[in-house]
């Protein structure tokens, strides 16, 4: 599917149905919205969810034994008693999910904020009062150890202009009446995942929820979400995985407004609403297998406040495990995803400033001029003591101007990425977000006309 890029707001020519895709922390800005050919039902595991951004959502709210399935007699009455045997299954999975919450619920955290904003910055600017309001947010996390530590997501932390955090954050556990203040331990806006720890908190009430492994999940498993939706704290709904390779733009870059990065994301059916934003989605063994960030939702995109349609996206566990050490280590700082140190040569103008492209947005006559390939992204420059410097990619020798932009011809071009295809910068980082310190990603490149495979391994400076 052909990825649409509109930050004023959606295009929907040739669509035949619009759906909204949102963010999932109430009172928050930078909401996204997508158009689909089609319902969701029709997309093929690991097909792009196009996303742009859509007016905030806001809430005013504040805040064993398993039993046994019937045994088949000889004479075969279980056989012909299907009601008896369905009955006995579904004891068994309700109570299953009756054990998960009563064990790990404790290890939820109901987060709000708060950020004063400046209702009329530009009367003040003229003598008059300008005046500001407090906006609120609430959202979820979880303990993830026993020091407190509490994972989210990054919007739901967020100041409000998308930069940051809020200026206040203060979180309340189940069965307490009192909040406490939390600090900013990491952020990670393009991984949209955060870390925060609570202020003083009696260390008996921190009740970590064991991570589990996502990438062992198998379509049809039970998805157990817990959170807050609409505000409505420490709520849990059920359902099970629907797919575990739906690609969707997650975090955010330049901001809330900024368009994600594409990334893997668990599929779910289990109720998830405004307010469902950093909780857990656990299995039947308790385990988090996925953190709980958006969804699909048809009323959104006509009342601006997005809702359950059963279409539900967590981030996988296992993403937000290879992040933690980092996000432990930032010292209340930002985690960005690895580079490998070169710049984009295709450049046309924007609104306001120029912005890169790939080649699928020149023409093929032009392409065929320049004797460049139909897709891919050229390497303006390659910036020194970088992992793509050590490897020898190579950046243009020299630039042309055209009307409404410019393109750096003589270096490399890069087409795929580990074998999927490449045309933007946003590909190529898609590739790399989920790698760690010490992996390398191998390069299809053409150089002069050939093809050739570059290997680039990802050190420490691809981190900093």
């Amino acid at each position: 599917m052909r990825r649409i890029r509109d930050t004023a707001g959606m295009k929907t020519t040739g669509m035949a149905t619009t759906l909204v895709l949102i963010s999932l922390a109430a009172g928050l800005s930078g909401c996204r919205t997508d158009t689909l050919g089609g319902s969701p039902a029709g997309t093929a595991p690991g097909e792009t969810v196009q996303t742009t951004p859509t007016p905030p959502t806001t809430d005013g709210t504040t805040p064993t034994d398993t039993a046994p399935a019937p045994a088949e007699s000889s004479s075969g009455a279980a056989a012909s008693d299907p009601v008896g045997l369905e009955a006995g299954a579904r004891l068994q999975s309700e109570q299953n999910t009756i054990e998960v919450v009563n064990r790990y619920e404790p290890g939820l955290v109901f987060i709000s904020t708060e950020q004063e904003v400046t209702q009329d910055p530009l009367a003040m600017m003229y003598g008059g009062q300008g005046g500001s309001q407090v906006q609120q947010g609430v959202g979820s996390g979880f303990f993830v150890n026993d020091a407190g530590d509490i994972l989210t997501n990054y919007h739901v932390v967020a100041g409000s202009d998308g930069s940051g955090s809020a200026s206040r954050i203060r979180i309340r556990v189940m069965n307490q009446k009192d909040t406490v203040d939390a600090t900013v331990i990491g952020l990670a806006p393009q991984y949209d995942l955060a870390l925060i720890r609570p202020e003083g908190l009696d260390p008996a009430l921190i009740r970590p929820i064991p991570l589990g492994d996502s990438s062992s999940l198998k379509v049809g498993q039970k998805a157990i979400a817990m959170g807050a939706p609409f505000g409505l704290d420490f709520s849990v709904s059920e359902g099970i995985v629907s797919s575990t390779s739906r690609q969707i733009p997650i975090g955010f870059s330049g901001g809330i407004g900024g368009e994600g990065i594409t990334q893997k994301a668990i599929q779910t059916d289990a109720a998830i609403n405004p307010g469902n934003s950093g909780g857990p989605l656990l299995n039947s063994s308790g385990e988090v297998i996925g953190i709980n960030t958006q969804i699909l939702s048809p009323s959104g995109q006509a009342t601006g406040v997005g809702q359950s349609a059963g279409v539900g996206f967590a981030i996988p566990i296992n993403a937000a495990k290879n992040l933690l050490p980092r996000l432990q280590a930032a010292k209340g700082g930002i985690v960005n995803p690895p580079r490998i140190g070169i710049t984009a040569g295709l450049l046309v103008q924007g609104p306001q400033t120029p912005l890169a492209v790939g080649l699928g947005a020149l023409t093929s006559q032009g392409k065929q001029q320049l004797n460049l390939p139909e897709q891919g992204l050229i390497i303006g420059q390659v910036q020194p003591g970088t992992p793509a410097a050590r490897a020898g990619l190579q950046g243009g020798t020299r630039q042309q101007q055209f009307r409404g932009g410019a393109i750096s011809l003589g270096g490399d071009v890069i087409t795929a990425a580990d074998g999927e295809p490449v045309d933007a910068l946003e590909d190529l980082q898609a590739i790399l977000i989920g790698k760690q310190e010490g992996e390398t990603v191998t390069l299809t490149v053409m150089r002069d006309g050939q093809e050739r495979e570059v290997k680039v391994t990802l050190d420490a400076a691809a981190f900093q």
